[in-house]
C-alpha cells in the first residue's frame, strides 16, 4: 500500500515521539513520487533533534526548508510567519509542518488554525508505544486531546512510529502496529500508516502489515552515530 499526500500536512507528537524523523522521511518519500515538497520546521520545544540539522541533505533532493525566525515563534499567541504563510498559500506543492511537542509546541499551530481551515489539511499524530506518556491507550489520548486544545485544529488520523532508535527490531514494529491498531479502534481515526526502518525493511517480510509504510533512514542521531543517506 501506497501513501499519496497533497496540499498541507501536519505532523504532531510528544516529546521522543521521532514526529521530526517522521516530517522528514515522509517528505523524500513524496519528493521521490514527482511532487515538490516543502518542509517547514515548526518545532522550537525541542533545540535538539530539529528537522534543520537535516537540512543539507534535504536541499539536495530539491526539497526547500522553511525555517521561521524565532521572533515569530516565542510569542504567547505566535504570529505567522512570512516564510510560513507564503508556503500555506503556495498551490500545487504539498507542505509539511513539524509541529511542536506536546501542548506547548501545538500553540504554534494556533497560529495557522485560521488558514488551514481553508485547505485540504490531514493533522497526525506520531505514537511512539515505547515512549513515556503514549504507552498506554489512556496516554495517547490525552495527548491527543491536549494537542487539539491547543492547537485549535483536530487531528484526522494516526502514524505509528515504534522505535528505540538504533536498538529497534521487527518486533518493536509489530508490537507498536498493533498498539496503533488498538488505538485507532478505542478513537476512531484511521492508521495513515506505520514507519519501519531501512534495514528491518529489507530484511523481513512486510506482507504482515496491512497499512501503507514509511520507510526511515535516521537523520537526527546524537554526534557518535552517522546519518543515513536519504537517497
Amino acid at each position: 500500500m501506497l501513501m499519496d499526500y497533497n496540499d498541507i500536512v501536519v505532523i504532531v507528537g510528544n516529546y521522543g515521539s521521532g514526529k521530526t524523523e517522521v516530517s522528514i522521511n515522509l517528505a523524500v518519500t513524496e519528493r521521490q513520487t514527482g511532487k515538490t515538497v516543502q518542509l517547514a520546521d515548526l518545532d522550537l520545544v525541542n533545540p535538539y533533534f530539529r528537522t534543520r540539522e537535516a537540512r543539507k541533505q534535504l536541499q539536495l533532493l530539491d526539497i526547500d526548508v522553511i525555517l521561521p525566525q524565532e521572533q515569530y515563534m516565542k510569542a504567547d499567541l505566535p504570529i505567522l510567519s512570512p516564510g510560513v504563510a507564503a508556503m500555506i498559500r503556495t498551490k500545487d506543492i504539498l507542505a509539511i509542518l513539524d509541529a511542536g511537542g506536546d501542548g506547548v509546541g501545538a500553540t504554534v499551530l494556533a497560529a495557522l488554525a485560521e488558514p488551514l481551515k481553508n485547505r485540504q489539511t490531514k493533522v497526525l499524530q506520531v505514537v511512539n508505544p515505547f515512549r513515556p506518556y503514549t504507552d498506554t491507550l489512556e496516554g495517547c489520548e490525552r495527548i491527543r486531546i491536549e494537542i487539539e486544545t491547543t492547537a485549535k485544529t483536530k487531528i484526522t488520523g494516526l502514524v505509528s512510529n515504534a522505535n528505540m532508535m538504533q536498538d529497534t527490531t521487527i518486533e518493536h514494529v509489530r508490537q507498536g502496529y498493533d498498539f496503533i491498531l488498538r488505538l485507532a479502534d478505542q478513537n476512531g481515526l484511521p492508521v495513515e500508516f506505520i514507519t519501519v526502518p531501512d534495514a528491518l525493511q529489507k530484511a523481513n517480510d512486510m506482507t504482515q502489515f496491512s497499512c501503507p509504510l514509511l520507510t526511515i533512514k535516521r537523520q537526527l542521531v546524537p554526534p557518535w552515530l552517522q546519518a543515513e543517506e536519504l537517497t
